[in-house]
């Protein structure tokens, strides 16, 4: 039912109240009087019951749900695995991640060969230069005081020179060596995390404390990612949602009292009150979603059951009202003058609902109105 400002739970008692005082009042010409009586104004609002902090669970990666460890009804706790999901080729993926990662990691070890290898061709390099430095010293000495040839000196020099060149590029080679060691310990190290997180994945666990509500999948059941696995919610704690129609949706504050009639609790009616307007419209049924929590106790917490409530946005202990099918169009009712005749007359309307509305200007208690037959 589209939501409107029909105040259903109240029309049942406007209705019985304001026919008796009708039958009461009418006279025998066909003519009613206004009366002073309370008046509460309302919006019809439809909706469900809808546990607190509900969330669906979402499968994280693709696989066959191997185990289910709750059922509906289950009481969880924030960490409990909730399902397991393995599959063969992510499996695989983790084992070789895990393989590359050890083998990076036993490379970039000091004593790894490779390393080893780089440090001894470096060591030898070093060797061969400090040697063909002090050999160059010396031929320098040599030469300077004119025991040396220019040949000899410059064989020396030229040793000298290759020996340190050979040994700046082994350091060169041992500096890559080892930083490319490291680079590939970094990748294997972040390809084996991913492959730990999407493994970790497999363990569907609970968020938050509270009742598994539903559990769409069973155990041997194909899943894929983002596949929805669960309902979970609040397991002491419901609310309403409401759906309030676009008219009215200006007329709804805060903390106003919302009566609710519940499917499953045929004969009674609960109290509760708004506590948060949604701003946005859904384009569906062209409403508001408004939120109301329970000023009443529940017997049972049901939850997806459907309710409908009236919003009270105002009430009136004494004002004066007529009966709504006495209101002709723009707001005119007929009344009989004292010669008998009858007369059409502007009123000013205030509060109304189903059955009654508000004369705020036009009409006295006095006044004879016409009813129509």
């Amino acid at each position: 039912m589209k939501p409107h400002s029909l105040a259903i739970l109240l029309k049942s008692m406007t209705l019985c109240a304001f026919a008796a005082t009708a039958i009461s009042c009418k006279k025998a010409d066909g003519s009613t009087k206004p009366e002073y009586r309370a008046l509460t104004e309302a919006v019809y609002a439809s909706g469900v019951i809808a546990p607190r902090g509900e969330y669906k669970v979402f499968a994280m990666a693709d696989g066959v749900i191997t185990r289910r460890v709750v059922d509906e009804g289950s009481i969880v706790k924030a960490g409990d695995v909730l399902f397991r999901i393995d599959n063969d080729e992510q499996a695989a993926r983790m084992n070789a991640a895990r393989d590359v990662y050890r083998t990076a990691q036993s490379n970039y070890n000091l004593s790894s060969p490779a390393l080893a290898e780089a440090e001894s061709s470096l060591r030898s390099s070093q060797s061969k230069f400090s040697t063909d430095s002090v050999q160059f010293a010396r031929v320098s000495d040599l030469f300077a005081s004119k025991a040396m040839t220019q040949s000899d000196y410059d064989k020396a020099k030229l040793a000298f020179q290759v020996s340190q060149n050979d040994f700046a590029a082994a350091k060169q080679r041992y500096e890559r060596t080892k930083r490319q060691l490291y680079v590939d310990l970094q990748n294997a190290e972040s390809q084996f995390k991913v492959s730990a997180k999407q493994e970790s994945n497999a363990l569907v666990k609970s968020l938050t404390d509270g009742m598994v509500y539903e559990a769409y999948k069973q155990q041997g059941e194909a899943v894929r990612r983002n596949d929805a696995l669960a309902l979970i919610g609040s397991d002491r704690e419901v609310y309403i949602r409401l759906s309030v129609d676009e008219l009215d949706i200006q007329k709804i504050r805060v903390g106003q009292e919302v009566l609710v009639k519940i499917d499953v609790y045929k004969d009674r009616t609960f109290k509760a009150r708004v506590e948060k307007i949604y701003p946005m419209l859904t384009k569906q049924d062209q409403s508001f979603r408004v939120d109301a929590a329970f000023t009443d106790t529940l017997p049972e917490k049901f939850v997806g059951v459907t309710a409908e409530a009236n919003i009270v946005i105002s009430r009136k202990e004494r004002t004066l009202v007529i009966p709504k099918s006495l209101v002709l169009a723009g707001d005119s009712v007929l009344i009989k003058n004292a010669d008998g005749n009858t007369t059409k007359v502007k009123i000013r309307k205030g509060a109304e609902n189903y059955d009654v509305v508000e004369v705020l200007d036009g009409l006295s208690d006095s006044s004879q109105l016409v009813v129509k037959k």
